[in-house]
């Protein structure tokens, strides 16, 4: 039976398939949908775990329990997993581990741009890049069994345009799946004396790994043209086939880790000049050239951002194809925080009392955008807290009255509490600002560990934040409504100018949440109406100017109320 697919969803049917039996994650913009989609399926155990090395070693002990296990993250995730990974392709696994981790080339929603082929290659363990939704559950299945035939993790690598775009695909009932729990000290307690013994075992996987990439079909050879060969994969792969045809022929590569010698040795043999069409950082390029063949890739091609037909064929020198136009250009639309947004007050107090705000990853890092700019740095999960510790350390009380972190409360149970353990311990003045909104929002909505449900959205533990700060060692812990600015610029004075380090907590739900009761929208009197413009300060999306004159978008406005406190003139009714 056949359905047409998002590349997550074929993932999770791959999951499913296989006897996939838990499933542990953190959600990560372009892999979250994997993981919910798991969810839908009873026979498989789901979890958000706090952070992505919790996942990972949620995923290990599972699988060395005898039960085929996976692990979800988008490609920053998978560096906060790696002390796991690295030592897990020493032990090894008993049932079948499988990763996986989505590149996000062209940063649509990340911070970086970085290849998840690096961590495959330091770590020696194999992995396989889908170029479509079919392949997508294919290779999932496929990395059960490679797991449990080579003794390994495997690392199933997806991209945005894999993950969310749509393919058909085939789909078949689920095998179950179990093996015995057999202890073994020497496998799997990676003290010195026993790593020093499975390092070998890793280096002979490897070539036995290599040795299966020459033959076994996934690693294919298309003929076509023989003046032009294409080494490629993923998406590459598509926009070459679009942009050649037949015309030249194409090694599609499905492993990506290890990578053939003698497969590629041979196809280099039968045409006339080499292209590699890869994004991002020119592996199977450099591979190919330490092969002694010379090849075109990264010299004409870009290392930054994602491809796409006309971009190859334009740096290839062939003609581009015809594009849809509009007649008209679109409007620029850059992200902004929603109307009624319980952060925006947050940052408006912030910005007035001129702070330096150290921030963190999520939708409130939208803080940092005009007219609000009021955020100064933000670097990865977690950062802000101990950031803030290091700036205050190097600054001392000139840092201390005028610096705070924000961070929010997923990411807060991410990897803000190491941070804030610093700061207890280490004892530097600082202010930090949990943006409790109830939720894990920038990646749609899912549960963490301080909302009190699950992934399926049941009753589960939930953390008290306020007795989690206290019990570190804090005793100036605040609650505060974000829409109260009155009550925000009041807690910010006061703990910034405290004597002890503080936390403060701006707790109030996402606005988007469906069980979130909005008011009525506001509009403005246009004869109380100044055209002051200190309504505009807030860079709210329901507000606009026109005519000298303030304006509510009633479809927008969710009547949070904010603007109605800065407004001297009572004009918002």
């Amino acid at each position: 039976m056949k359905e047409l697919m998002l590349g997550n969803k074929a993932f999770a049917r791959g999951l499913y398939e296989a006897g996939c039996s838990v499933v542990s994650s953190y959600p990560g913009t372009p892999s979250t949908e994997i993981t919910e989609e798991a969810a839908k399926y009873d026979e498989i155990y789901c979890e958000w775990a706090p952070n992505e090395k919790v996942a990972m070693e949620v995923a290990f002990g599972a699988a060395m329990a005898g039960k085929r296990s996976f692990c979800g993250m988008k490609h920053v995730g998978l560096n906060v997993a790696a002390d796991p990974l690295y030592t897990a392709s020493y032990t090894g696994v008993n049932a079948g581990m499988v990763i996986g981790v989505a590149d996000d080339a062209g940063m649509h929603s990340s911070q970086n741009e970085q290849d998840s082929r690096h961590h495959a290659i330091a770590s020696k363990v194999p992995m396989l890049e889908p170029s479509d939704s079919a392949e997508a559950l294919e290779y999932t299945k496929l990395a059960f069994e490679l797991s449990e035939k080579y003794d390994t993790p495997v690392i199933v690598k997806m991209c945005t345009r894999v993950s969310h775009c749509q393919s058909l695909v085939e789909k078949s009932e689920r095998q179950e799946f179990s093996k015995p729990y057999e202890r073994d000290i020497a496998k799997y307690v990676m003290m010195p004396g026993n790593a020093i013994k499975r390092h070998p075992f890793v280096e002979e996987r490897t070539k036995k790994l290599i040795e299966y990439a020459e033959t076994s079909g996934i690693n294919r050879v298309e003929t076509g043209g023989t003046d032009i060969g294409i080494i490629t994969s993923s998406t590459s792969y598509l926009y070459a086939k679009e942009v050649f045809g037949e015309s030249a022929s194409v090694l599609k590569l499905g492993m990506v880790n290890p990578l053939p010698v003698k497969l590629i040795l041979d196809f280099a043999k039968k045409v006339k000049k080499l292209y590699v069409i890869e994004e991002l950082d020119p592996i199977i390029e450099n591979h190919c050239k330490a092969l002694g063949l010379e090849v075109t890739g990264k010299d004409v091609l870009p290392i930054c951002g994602e491809f796409s037909q006309n971009l190859i064929a334009e740096k290839l020198g062939l003609p581009k194809k015809e594009s849809c136009k509009f007649d008209e250009p679109l409007p620029m639309r850059p992200p902004a925080m929603c109307s009624g947004c319980p952060h925006r007050g947050v940052f408006y107090t912030l910005n007035k009392n001129k702070c330096t705000v150290i921030g963190d990853i999520g939708c409130y890092t939208l803080g940092a955008v005009a007219p609000l700019s009021a955020m100064h740095m933000t670097l990865c999960m977690g950062a802000s807290v101990s950031g803030l510790h290091g700036f205050n350390k190097a600054l001392g009380e000139e840092g201390e009255k005028k610096t705070v972190a924000v961070i929010g409360d997923s990411t807060f149970m991410h990897s803000g509490m190491t941070g804030l353990a610093n700061i207890a311990y280490n004892q530097s003045n600082s202010t930090v600002i949990i943006l409790d909104n109830s939720i894990t929002g920038m990646t749609g909505h899912q549960q963490n560990p301080t909302t009190g449900y699950n992934i399926k959205g049941d009753p589960a533990g939930k953390i008290d934040l306020e007795a989690l700060c206290r019990s570190m060692g804090f005793n100036r812990v605040r609650v505060e409504d974000p829409y109260d600015l009155k009550a925000m610029d009041r807690a910010v004075k006061e703990e910034l100018a405290a004597p002890e380090p503080s936390v403060i907590i701006s707790r109030r739900p996402c606005v988007l949440l469906k069980y979130v009761k909005t008011n009525a929208p506001f509009k403005v009197n246009e004869d109380k109406c100044r055209g002051c413009k200190s309504c505009m300060r807030l860079g709210c999306p329901s507000i606009s100017f026109k005519d000298g004159k303030a304006r509510v978008d009633n479809t927008l406005c969710t009547g949070c109320g904010v603007c109605k406190q800065l407004c001297a003139f009572d004009a918002f009714e």
